[in-house]
């Protein structure tokens, strides 16, 4: 195991390279001029002289390499020195830095994450906790009532698109009900019980409407792949050798049928750092979703390329700890 992991991640540098290469390129080539929203008053050498502070007047390849070096050497140092405190070298090396606030683009991200990993991680792990014991009770009482129940809202939850879902949410229950507010306060800042509780107010209808979909999509998984596993001969043995009903569902069959459910759960990971862009922008979360809309809208190049790598290596680094995780779950899998 040791072995296979360590020959992954080594695989997984070149893949990375390959990945960050097609990113910067086709955002580079993409028609985006940091210049396109300044006054059409502004003479055109002062505008050659900003793309030039921007680095634009250099060739591909060089603005290419600076931003590897960036963001694969500088930003981790920074990174450290934030982290222990201590300084190594000068300390002035260039940044990413974002072409609209001039700011570090990591520093954004950083800023942003919190609001992010605690509406949208919140709700896959939820949807996670809810959808696997749906999904085994379905299976296991299969064509019963629950089970129909079960399959229907997990049809609807998948199918309705989240905006569809936020607004009907937003009608009944902050709209009528006025149970739960509607946007999401960034500022809010948890001191005390009230605002412990406020917190929580606001961060329900997100959380629902992200959970509902996740739970909706892992408990077809998990349906699915119990059927599967219910009706092969190992279960039929176990019962025949005299073991309780639950630990045939619970250790042998349940075990077995979240091998395929691991590889749906750790590539929805990623999304979590990503954010749910659709969501974040109902609710006016201010996360790293609605980040990247903003980048992508203001033609904030920097901020796009590094927030979209940055998924990269993240779907990257959960396919390798799904793939470990097989072997942990089942010991037929041997990769050494």
């Amino acid at each position: 195991m040791f072995t296979y992991t360590l020959r992954r991640l080594l695989f997984a540098i070149p893949t990375l390279l390959v990945i960050s290469f097609v990113i910067f390129a086709l955002l580079d080539l993409a028609p985006s001029d940091p210049t396109g929203d300044l006054p059409l008053t502004i003479p055109p050498e002062v505008r050659e002289q900003i793309r030039a502070s921007l680095g634009l007047d250099q060739p591909f390849l060089i603005r290419y390499m600076k931003w590897l070096q960036q963001f694969f050497i500088n930003e981790p140092i920074n990174i450290f020195e934030s982290l222990t405190g201590w300084q190594v070298g000068d300390g002035q090396r260039m940044r990413v830095l974002s072409w609209a606030t001039r700011s570090p683009v990591v520093d954004l991200i950083v800023q942003r994450m919190p609001q992010t990993l605690w509406v949208v991680g919140l709700a896959y792990l939820f949807g996670i906790l809810i959808a696997i014991p749906i999904g085994v009770i379905s299976a296991y009482k299969q064509y019963s009532i629950f089970d129909q129940i079960g399959t229907f809202i997990s049809m609807v939850g998948y199918s309705v698109p989240t905006f569809f879902t936020g607004v009907v949410l937003i009608v009944i229950f902050s709209s009528y009900l006025q149970w739960f507010p509607s946007v999401y306060d960034t500022n809010l800042q948890v001191t005390n019980v009230s605002t412990f509780l406020a917190q929580m107010r606001q961060m329900v209808l997100p959380v629902a409407v992200l959970a509902l979909y996740n739970a909706s999509q892992i408990t077809r998984f998990v349906r699915a792949s119990m059927l599967d596993n219910l009706h092969q001969d190992y279960v039929r043995t176990a019962r025949a050798k005299g073991v309780k009903e639950k630990a045939v569902l619970l250790i042998h069959v349940l075990r077995n049928s979240l091998i395929p459910v691991v590889t749906v759960i750790a590539l929805g990971v990623p999304t979590i750092f990503s954010g749910a862009i659709i969501t974040e922008q109902i609710f006016r979360v201010n996360g790293l979703g609605q980040l990247l809309i903003t980048a992508v809208q203001g033609a904030d190049i920097p901020l796009v390329q590094t927030l979209t790598f940055i998924f990269a290596v993240l779907i990257v680094l959960f396919n390798l700890i799904a793939d470990v995780l097989y072997g942990i779950l089942d010991p037929r899998i041997r990769y050494d």
